[in-house]
């Protein structure tokens, strides 16, 4: 098995990636997805996130109110540190598992957005950043996500920076052109990743 940190500041395409490595049979384990599943009605991480800050936490569903426990947790960072021991240990057991259930010559890619700043690249055989200059990650996320200029310089600016990321890649994928250039450069990612996987 090969294990695969892909991280990428927002707007540099990391999901697309995912997705391209995905549809060549890689086994996909999605931090933001798993951390979701986590505090989903039922389990033990709602139950917990409930008891450490409230019934208001929840929408009228039942389920989290993601938007109103961000408005709580982002200001303060003493209630961000108290989410974050609630839902980081589950998010890591639960990827743990999913690994776990990877076939022995999987190449299992696990899409983490913060690699970077929890500084966890250690933790995986082979670290592949996605990346785009920031102009162009900006142009992105005004265009494609809606976002304000402001917005989404703001966002940018919340995650490591350029050098950062890239001083923590084994592999470098740029994404700086058409979806074709990704495609192309993604394959001929796979093809090591599969020979890497298959040496073991």
């Amino acid at each position: 098995m090969l294990t695969v940190g892909l991280t990428g500041g927002i707007g540099s395409g990391k999901s697309a990636v995912t997705r391209l490595l995905g549809e060549r049979g890689a086994v996909v384990v999605d931090a933001d997805r798993v951390a979701r599943e986590v505090v989903a009605p039922g389990t033990e991480g709602l139950a917990a996130v409930v008891a450490e800050f409230g019934p208001g936490v929840l929408g009228p569903d039942g389920a989290l109110d993601r938007e109103r426990l961000g408005r709580l947790v982002f200001s303060d960072p003493g209630r961000l540190a108290a989410l974050n021991a609630i839902v980081h240990p589950l998010v890591a057991r639960r990827s743990a598992e999913l690994r776990a259930a990877a076939p022995r010559d999987a190449v299992v890619v696990n899409d983490v957005p913060l690699l970077v700043e929890n500084d966890l690249a250690g933790m995986y055989d082979l670290v592949v950043v996605v990346d785009a200059p920031e102009d162009t990650r900006l142009d992105r996320l005004v265009r494609s996500r809606g976002m304000t200029e402001a917005d989404a310089r703001a966002r940018m600016a919340a995650q490591a920076d350029r050098a950062a990321r890239l001083a923590v890649a084994d592999r470098v994928v740029a994404n700086d052109g058409t979806l074709a250039d990704l495609e192309t450069r993604v394959a001929e990612l796979w093809e090591e990743l599969v020979e890497r996987a298959a040496a073991g």
